[in-house]
C-alpha cells in the first residue's frame, strides 16, 4: 500500500491508468484468539500497512477493486507440516520458504493466491471502505459501512473477502512454491 499511496502523491491519475488495485490490509471483525491482534489496534488498521502517508488517497483513488483483510488472513497459518510439504521440492522457492518461513499468518501469499485464483474465496461482500485520518485514538481504522449506509464522502465500493477454501489454497501455494520456473535452471545444473 505504501507504493500505491506513493504513486498516487506523486501522480493523482496514476489509479486512473489502472484497470484495479488489489489492495491488501484493514480489518474489520477478525474472529481469531490471536492476542496481538486485539491488543494492538494498529496492526488492524490500514495506517499500520502504509506507513501514515494520506491513505484515503488509494481507497478513494476509484480503482480498488477487491481486500484480503486481515479478517480472512487470520483463517491461513503457515505451520510446520506445511514447511514440511514444501521442503519436499528442490525448486529455489520451495527452498528458501523451507529455510526461512516461521510459523505465521500467510498474509500476502493468500492475497497472491485470490489474485491468481479468485475461486479459492469462497465468500465475499461488497462494503464501501475508507480509512480513519482523524489524529486521534481510531487513527487509521478501517471504516466499513454496508451499501446504502456509507456517508458518501468519496469511499470506495470494494468486494471484501470474507471466507476461502483452505483445502484448495494450501495445494495451490505448495504447488506455486514446488513447480519449476518455467526457464530456469537448477542450481545443481549450472557449470
Amino acid at each position: 500500500m505504501t507504493d500505491l499511496a506513493l504513486a498516487l502523491a506523486l501522480d493523482p491519475r496514476f489509479a486512473e491508468l489502472t484497470k484495479e488495485l488489489i489492495v491488501m490490509g484493514g480489518s474489520i471483525n477478525p474472529q481469531t484468539d490471536d492476542p496481538n491482534l486485539h491488543s494492538r489496534p494498529s496492526a488492524n488498521s490500514i495506517s499500520g500497512w502504509i506507513r501514515k502517508l494520506p491513505a484515503p488517497s488509494f481507497t478513494r483513488a476509484g480503482r480498488v477493486s477487491s481486500s484480503p483483510t486481515v479478517d480472512i488472513s487470520v483463517k491461513t497459518r503457515m505451520e510446520k507440516s506445511l514447511i514440511e510439504q514444501v521442503r519436499k521440492s528442490p525448486t529455489p522457492a520451495a527452498q528458501y520458504v523451507a529455510k526461512y518461513a516461521e510459523a505465521n499468518y500467510l498474509w500476502d501469499e493468500l492475497a497472491a493466491v485470490a489474485w491468481l485464483d479468485p475461486s479459492i474465496i469462497t465468500k465475499s461482500q461488497k462494503l464501501y471502505i475508507d480509512v480513519n485520518v482523524d489524529r486521534g485514538a481510531g487513527y487509521g481504522d478501517t471504516l466499513a459501512w454496508a451499501p446504502g449506509q456509507q456517508p458518501g464522502i468519496g469511499e470506495q465500493l470494494v468486494e471484501v473477502q470474507q471466507d476461502l477454501d483452505k483445502v484448495k489454497f494450501y495445494n495451490e501455494y505448495v504447488e506455486l512454491l514446488t513447480r519449476p520456473t518455467p526457464g530456469a535452471r537448477n542450481e545443481r545444473d549450472r557449470p
